[in-house]
Formats: C-alpha cells, sequence, structure tokens
C-alpha cells in the first residue's frame, strides 16, 4: 500500500502490519498525531497512571507474548520516569518498543522544553536507540525495532518521535511483518555436547532466559526425561517447567536451596541453555567460579556476544531457546544416563524437604503463617495461575514455596526492580483475562506503583493483590542488621491502610492479620474477581522479625553481635 499518510498516522499503521494489539501508556502532547491515529485504530490503548508502570506493563505483555510489548510516553520526565522498565526488559531479555514524544527537529539542541537526547541516556539500556527524523522512514524504523528487540538476544528498544515529524506528511510503502532470526547448533555442536554427557557422572541441566515458548518448553522437558537428567531453573525462571515435574529440582537463585547448591558445585557437567549466567544464579559467582568453573560447562545463549563474556565454558553455542530444545528432544537418548537416574529421585526429595514448613513459626509462634497462605493460596487455585511479584524479602515465600505450574505462570524482574507487582498483575490479568492473577506485593514496594490500582479498575481487571506489610523496607533491613546491628537507619515505614485504600480505588480491601483469617480472605477476594471483574487486595499484617524463612531479624543480629560487629 502507499498513500499520503501524516508520520503518527504511518506509525499506527506500522504497528498493525506488525502484529500489536494493545499499547501501554501514559498520554503526552507531544505524540497527540499518534493519540490522533489511534482513535480509529483496533490497537487498544491501556491508560496508565505513571510511565514506569506503563514500561513495566510492557515488559509483562512481551514475557507473556514473546512478542515485544509497546510503550507510548512523553518527552522528558515520562521518558526518564519510563527508563526503569527499559533497563528492566534488558536484563530480564525481554522484547519491547518504547515511544517516546521529543522535542521538534527545529527545535532540537537547544535544551528545548524536556528535551533529552535519548540516545545518550537509553545507550547502555537498550539494544538499540533511534529518532526517527523523517515520516517517510517511520516503516523502515519501526520494522528494524521490531526485528532488533525479538532477534538474537531479545530486548528493549527506543524511538524518540520529534513533534514536527510525526505531523510531516509522507507517500511511502508499508513494510512486511517481521520475522525474529536466532542461530542454531551445527551437527558438529550437538554430537559434542552428546559426547560429553555420555561420559558424565552427576550432569545437571539449568535452562533460563527469555526466547521460550511451549513448545519450546516442552522438547526440553522431554530431553530431560528422555535422558533422567536432575533439572534446575535459574532465577525467576521457575515456569520453565512445570514444578511438579519429577525431573525439577529447583530454582538457582537468591535463597536457594543449599543442598542444590552444593549439587551444582559438585556436578562434573553443567548444560546451561537460556541464562545469561549472571550473579544473581551463580551465586556471586561462587556456584561457577569465574572465568573457569571447576564443572565442565557447556553454556547455549542466544546472542554470541554473551558467550564466552564472563564464564569460558568447554563448549559454547549459539542457538535460539526454540532451535536448540527442538534439536535436543530429537537427540537420541544416552544408554549411559543410568549412572544419574537415582540423582534425580534424590534431588527432588531434596527440593520437597526444603518446601516443608519451616522451623520458624514454631520457634516465634508467630499468629500469621506465610507458608501456610502460601500453601491455601496453591489449594485455591488452577495450576495455571500466574504469580507476579516485584523486589523484596517477601518475594522469598513464592520462590521457595510457590510451586509454578508451568510455561508463563510466573512475572517477576530478574533485574530486582522494585515496584514491579502490581503493574505486571494487571497487565497479566489484560492480557489473559480467563487465568487467575495473584500479586505478591511488599509493603515498601506496593507503593512504588500501587496507583496502577486504578488501571486495573478502569480496565476490569479482576487481580488479587496480597501485601505483605512488615513496615520496612526489608531486605535493606536485614542486612543493615547483618553489617550494623541495633542500627536502625532509613529503613522503617509508616504505611496507609492498604485495604482501605484499595476500597477506595473501587477495588475489594481487607486485613488480615492471623493464619486463620487468610483462606476465608482468599476465597471472597477469588469470588469477587470471577463475579465482578475487579481487582481485589488482602493486606497481610506481621511482625517485620520474621523476615525471612530460615532466620528473623533478632536471630541475624545476634549472629552479628557474634561476630564482633
Amino acid at each position: 500500500m502507499s498513500n499520503s499518510r501524516s508520520g503518527g498516522q504511518l506509525i499506527v499503521d506500522a504497528l498493525q502490519i506488525h502484529g500489536v494489539d494493545t499499547i501501554f501508556g501514559v498520554p503526552g502532547e507531544s505524540y497527540l498525531p499518534v493519540l490522533d491515529a489511534l482513535h480509529d485504530s483496533p490497537i487498544r490503548f491501556i491508560i496508565n497512571r505513571q510511565e514506569g508502570g506503563a514500561a513495566f506493563m510492557a515488559d509483562a505483555y512481551g514475557k507473556m507474548t514473546g512478542k515485544p510489548g509497546i510503550c507510548f510516553v512523553t518527552r522528558g520526565p515520562g521518558a526518564t520516569n519510563a527508563s526503569i522498565g527499559v533497563h528492566t526488559a534488558y536484563q530480564d531479555s525481554t522484547p519491547m518498543i518504547l515511544f517516546i514524544g521529543q522535542v521538534g527537529n527545529d527545535f532540537v539542541e537547544r535544551e528545548a522544553f524536556q528535551e533529552i537526547d535519548y540516545r545518550r541516556m537509553f545507550g547502555q539500556m537498550a539494544k538499540w536507540v533511534a529518532q526517527i527524523d523523517r515520516a517517510d522512514r517511520v516503516p523502515e524504523y519501526i520494522a528494524r525495532a521490531f526485528q532488533v528487540a525479538t532477534s538474537g538476544r531479545p530486548g528493549p528498544v527506543v524511538l524518540a518521535l520529534p513533534e514536527d515529524m510525526l505531523a510531516q506528511v509522507a507517500d511511502v510503502a508499508d513494510t512486511r511483518h517481521y520475522t525474529p532470526v536466532q542461530a542454531s547448533a551445527s551437527p558438529q555442536q550437538l554430537a559434542q555436547l552428546r559426547n560429553m554427557l555420555a561420559v558424565a557422572q552427576r550432569p545437571v541441566l539449568l535452562i533460563g532466559g527469555s526466547g521460550w515458548d511451549q513448545t519450546a518448553c516442552e522438547n526440553i522437558r522431554d530431553f530431560a526425561s528422555s535422558n533422567h537428567l536432575p533439572l534446575a531453573c535459574a532465577f525467576r525462571f521457575q515456569d520453565l517447567i512445570d514444578n511438579a515435574h519429577p525431573n525439577y529440582i529447583g530454582d538457582v537463585g537468591i535463597g536457594i536451596n543449599p543442598k542444590l547448591a552444593q549439587r551444582l558445585k559438585d556436578a562434573d557437567l553443567v548444560i546451561a541453555i537460556g541464562p545469561r549466567l549472571g550473579e544473581m544464579t551463580t551465586g556471586g559467582y561462587t556456584v561457577l567460579e569465574a572465568p573457569i568453573p571447576q564443572q565442565k560447562l557447556i553454556h547455549i545463549h542466544s546472542d554470541a556476544l554473551e558467550l564466552g563474556r564472563v564464564y569460558q565454558a568447554d563448549l559454547m553455542i549459539n542457538s535460539g531457546m526454540k532451535e536448540i530444545a527442538e534439536a535436543l528432544a530429537d537427540m537420541e537418548a544416552l544408554d549411559a544416563s543410568h549412572k544419574w537416574r537415582d540423582t534425580v529421585t534424590r534431588a527432588k526429595s531434596e527440593l520437597l524437604a526444603w518446601q516443608t514448613e519451616p522451623a520458624i513459626f514454631e520457634q516465634e509462634k508467630a499468629p500469621l503463617n506465610l507458608w501456610q497462605v502460601v500453601q491455601d493460596i496453591m489449594q485455591q487455585t488452577p495450576a495455571d495461575t500466574i504469580l507476579t511479584n516485584g523486589a523484596g524479602n517477601y518475594a522469598t515465600w513464592a520462590h521457595r514455596y510457590f510451586r509454578y505450574g508451568g510455561f508463563r505462570t510466573q512475572l517477576a524482574p530478574t533485574s530486582g526492580a522494585m515496584g514491579y507487582s502490581v503493574p505486571s498483575g494487571v497487565a497479566a490479568k489484560i492480557i489473559d483475562p480467563e487465568r487467575t492473577v495473584i500479586t505478591f506485593a511488599g509493603d515498601g514496594e506496593y507503593m512504588m506503583n500501587g496507583q496502577e490500582l486504578a488501571t486495573a479498575v478502569q480496565y476490569k481487571a479482576g487481580v488479587v493483590i496480597i501485601v505483605f506489610n512488615n513496615g520496612m523496607y526489608g531486605t535493606i533491613r536485614m542486612h543493615q542488621e547483618r553489617e550494623f546491628p541495633e542500627r536502625v537507619s532509613g529503613t522503617e515505614l509508616h504505611n496507609p491502610d492498604f485495604a482501605a485504600l484499595a476500597r477506595a480505588y473501587g477495588a475489594s480491601g481487607e486485613t488480615v492479620l492471623t493464619t486463620a483469617e487468610f483462606a476465608p480472605a482468599l476465597e471472597r477476594a477469588l469470588k469477587h474477581c470471577r463475579n465482578h471483574q475487579l481487582p481485589a487486595l488482602i493486606e497481610l499484617r506481621y511482625d517485620g522479625n520474621l523476615i525471612t524463612p530460615g532466620a528473623s531479624l533478632e536471630t541475624i543480629r545476634q549472629q552479628a553481635r557474634a561476630s564482633g560487629k
């Protein structure tokens, strides 16, 4: 098609060609022609309450669908607010495209109102940053943006849109729908992998990263099953396999099961498929020593530049996840796999023991048992429930005890960004309204993007939000007590009545103080979401002394004193 259209119309037409059905954003006068073109478009524009929430929702969309999450924000403050979502998408390898209204070309480089050079600002946290200065190049730039965001290691792209360009009229042809490009393993590399596995005595399969789909997850599950391999998931990628599967042995990240950490250290072969092998997954580069691990290491990643960046693996394979998973599923199973068959059973037993009720609830006699809270959630919700969370110590209760039902049942930032929980939960319910969505949010973390509860009410997204209220920034307080016991500074919080605040937004809101109160409250919340298509919030108020499943703040304080701090 070739006809005269404004830059704003060309952008919306290009988004439709590339299959965009939903946009998240905060409106701005800097991109009014785009908003006008959206008026007659089938694309949904989800209006957010802050650009950070919009960018987090776009990240959640990218994680859930594998397609780039689209976010529109205005210049200056809008772009800086959205930068947290771009950083998260970069570290999490999530496909995303952020469009930013920009100062017109006639005012550029004058530090005009809200002007920023986005190529400099986002240069280190995006795969590609560009500015579209001419309307006739809109189709080209947007096609490239989708191509870059989805090919190789997925990630964010940033495009700035000068105001005068959006009003320009151009006669230009549209492009085709984008086609992601991924590398794949050679026959020689697959043969070498099989040979290394054949001589191994204590192999462990570690999967993570992005670029997976349902079929790829099933293929890698079949590879693990046919070769009797113990399978662990990298930090916050626990949903790449049904956690009930007999080969799943736990997650490798913050608060790792010590027996799983030791099993990885004792392994003679680690096959890492997908994860970057960053600080969180490697326990600060100790479970796998950098740059040359004690274990034999096969590292498979979609970005050739990631291979050898930190770890000099024995075998490095540049491949997309779908491609390597299909190749491994087709590989003839090893006769030698009987050597480690019993390992899977033992490792699974260690995981189940790690997930039993922690002794701290018997020792502290806490009125609210957070382990039981997770058990109640699993009992009342279906296996395909999506659980979202942000950053904070409260997330431990999800990571250690919740059993994820399989692909795309977990949304959590590997970047460790606070404020992710509520936007991701709302986005998940908007994207897939038939599924149950539960959001875990810390009290401090909730306040960073809790205003997106208004977005949930506006778009009838019936997500259940559970606020863990211990009156502090718990993770910081925990480390503070370890390093400077009894010298509390900057970590105490005075919080609102979260349940009353939720009701003010038009959601359901309840406060829970005891274990017995939670299950009935959850039942009411789930019913409210089903019947009214509106969100529900449950505030859990509990003693902040219960900081982790393994230790109270008092225990941490005593240990710090005993060490002479």
